[in-house]
């Protein structure tokens, strides 16, 4: 068998099952070899061909001369791995660009992955819109970010969370079956993985009629229909109204909290009558808000300053939902919520 290196256009983490059945055949191997390179993929992360150590030689010689391992590789790494947060760049096989997060907080390491390059959501206050929608990443390449960054953790990987760049449920095939392969296949437990909207109302319900387990949020950023709609342009589609029937019906079929992030943003959606309206507007509904003070892009939105942010938290302090405030790490790497975008492009 004589094919050019990288004949095969797509990863090995991209094929089916029926795919790898064909190359072994084509090989000569038996399909257990299949089993072999799936543990040494998704229990030992390896990153090489050469490293699976129990399959034979001139069969990983083969391998490596036919097909790629892995659809994505690491070109830049923001921060130290003594720092508590890092950015990674990755670059896809067809050359695009993406990038994740990892993050340690006490005995917690959490990744946030990407879903697509770029976004077509266009959030206002968000700077992946900056690029635009170019392409949705496969489950491979979604996966591929969760074995690469645990490789470069010191620590054990806890939770995963798809709140990188791109919109999740504009590519919710791939998602839901990379978010499958992390639990079935790497042991990470519902709970532990977390896929993140901006409130696509038909796929949360999807969702919810599918019977998945992992945790759903919901960037929600506004307590009435205007000043959503001001910032987030997907409102116009998918009201406040129907995002929150949607919610509710999520919660009636699978019995999870869902959490709503709320990016506090300066004359937007920082005032108190703001948070008595999302008291009211959230009232009936077991959930969490995660108030998240905003991390500038330089646009033309801004930070509230600390006595308009203690002013709203102020006003949630009789919630009947638990509130958080979540004060982004990595803000200093253009890592924090909101801020991945690949700015050079070159």
């Amino acid at each position: 068998m004589s094919r050019p290196k990288n004949a095969i256009k797509k990863s090995y983490l991209d094929l089916n099952e029926n795919e790898v059945e064909s190359i072994l055949t084509e090989l000569g191997e038996s399909p257990f070899r299949a089993e072999q390179i799936e543990n040494w993929i998704y229990n030992q992360g390896v990153v090489t061909w050469s490293e699976m150590e129990n399959l034979p030689q001139l069969l990983r010689e083969k391998l490596e001369n036919i097909i790629p391992l892995h659809p994505l590789r690491i070109t830049k790494i923001s921060g130290s791995d003594t720092e508590f947060t890092r950015k990674f760049l990755f670059e896809t096989l067809d050359g695009q660009k993406i990038e994740s997060v990892l993050m340690k907080d006490g005995k917690r390491t959490t990744i946030c992955i990407s879903s697509q390059v770029g976004c077509a959501v266009d959030c206002k206050f968000c700077a992946t819109a900056s690029m635009g929608f170019i392409k949705n990443l496969s489950s491979g390449e979604i996966v591929d970010q969760v074995i690469h960054l645990q490789a470069q953790s010191n620590s054990k990987i806890t939770n995963v969370v798809f709140m990188g760049m791109g919109e999740p449920f504009l590519n919710y095939r791939n998602v839901m079956e990379a978010a499958k392969i992390l639990n079935q296949k790497m042991g990470y437990g519902a709970r532990r993985i977390t896929i993140s909207t901006a409130g696509i109302v038909p796929k949360i319900r999807q969702m919810a009629n599918e019977g998945h387990k992992y945790k759903l949020a919901i960037s929600l950023n506004g307590s009435n229909e205007k000043s959503r709609n001001t910032i987030m342009p997907l409102t116009k589609t998918h009201s406040l109204k129907s995002l929150i029937d949607s919610a509710h019906y999520y919660y009636k079929k699978i019995h999870r909290f869902i959490t709503f992030e709320y990016v506090l943003l300066e004359g937007v959606n920082d005032s108190p009558e703001d948070g008595e309206r999302l008291i009211d507007l959230l009232r009936s509904l077991p959930c969490k808000v995660n108030v998240i003070p905003y991390n500038e892009i330089g646009g033309e939105y801004n930070r509230p300053n600390e006595d308009n942010i203690h002013g709203f938290l102020h006003s949630l302090k009789d919630a009947p939902f638990t509130v958080t405030v979540r004060w982004s790490k990595g803000t200093d790497i253009d890592a924090g919520c909101g801020q991945l975008a690949v700015r050079d492009l070159a």
